[in-house]
């Protein structure tokens, strides 16, 4: 399916919004596997030079929300992040960041997935277990 003419399709591969403010560039995005990788830049620094809690705990759910969307928005489902727990294990300050998602529950009405986020030499820096929760149009309002 061309991601140009399908809006669902653009919408999942598109890194508008924080994603984009973060600078994330999706790599793969399926119900089994979501993947992205962060040019680490300035922004997202914290004052120390690191790169900040905040953005890892971003990527997480970012690539968690989509991998989930990518299941159940056809549906005319929404996805809407319920829990983030991230732990920041190694320091990041130049380079890039790469991010695997897999998901552990794929239910009906949450998705739970976890993250790994290593630098540029494979070393991990940060995982998250990160909860989706998935939100289907009620039959009862028709509008």
């Amino acid at each position: 399916m061309d991601v140009e003419e399908d809006p669902i399709e653009r919408a999942l591969a598109s890194s508008q919004g924080f994603d984009g403010v973060i600078g994330l560039e999706l790599t793969e995005i399926t119900p089994a596997l979501a993947s992205g990788r962060v040019e680490i830049h300035p922004g997202i620094l914290q004052p120390f030079g690191m790169v900040h809690g905040g953005a890892y705990a971003a990527i997480a759910e970012s690539l968690a929300s989509r991998g989930t969307m990518a299941a159940v928005v056809r549906e005319g489902a929404m996805v809407l992040g319920l829990s983030n727990n991230t732990s920041f294990l190694r320091p990041a300050t130049d380079g890039v960041l790469d991010a695997r998602a897999l998901p552990r529950h794929s239910g009906r009405t949450t998705w739970v997935w976890d993250v790994e986020i290593s630098d540029g030499e494979g070393r991990l820096c940060a995982v998250s277990r990160v909860t989706i929760a998935v939100r289907r149009p009620d039959p009862s309002h028709n509008g």
